[in-house]
């Protein structure tokens, strides 16, 4: 019998988490009610407050950390793809295009709706949104110090390609086009190149 509940737990709370993190992402904390997170994530309130006893913020903490890894994943896997930065940049602009048309337009930043209505008010919630940008842009400035690139200018390009990324793909998603994201990708990879020269 333990060994059967040990079984279900993880399940379970990796399905708080993983809905917890999309709906979030689709309209944020403030519009993520913890009736329909636990709806659909196929479990209980009570399983809720098992396995986050901080209830929807402690959830909502876990699902950020969950999206930042989601999408440092695409990350890495678009650096990874092209030995040059450049190229790289701008690969992982369009497979960021190519995502979220293929969510119907839905499914932009793990963490930007959060991040926004979160500032000044739920400091757990908003550090773990800093961290993601944080860490997201530590996987840029690697590729670009791997390339070769000195640190001051690698870590000033990595927020400025995180940052570029972001505000695109908001853009993108709003005007339901590709086209931000394919120009910013172009025009970052333009810039990227140019610290070479």
């Amino acid at each position: 019998m333990a060994t059967a509940a040990t079984t279900t737990a993880p399940g379970t709370r990796d399905r708080l988490v993983r809905t917890a993190s999309r709906l979030m992402q689709r309209g944020g904390y403030e519009n993520t009610p913890v009736k329909q997170l636990v709806r659909e994530a196929e479990a209980t309130l009570g399983s809720l407050y098992h396995f986050f006893p901080g209830g929807k913020q402690e959830l909502a903490v876990a699902a950020i950390h969950f999206g930042d890894e989601e999408f440092a994943e695409l990350l890495r896997a678009g650096l990874a793809a092209h030995a040059d930065p450049a190229e790289a940049v701008e690969g992982v602009a369009a497979a960021l295009a190519q995502a979220l048309e293929a969510s119907d337009w839905r499914d932009g930043c793990p963490v930007t709706a959060t991040a926004l209505e979160t500032v000044g008010r739920l400091p757990e919630l908003q550090a773990a949104c800093a961290q993601a940008f944080a860490n997201w842009q530590h996987l840029v400035a690697a590729k670009l110090l791997a390339s070769g690139y000195p640190e001051p200018d690698a870590r000033d390009l990595a927020i400025t390609v995180i940052n570029t990324l972001e505000g695109a793909e908001t853009t993108s998603q709003v005007t339901m086009s590709r086209t931000p994201l394919l120009v910013a990708g172009r025009h970052l990879a333009r810039l990227v190149a140019s610290y070479r020269d």
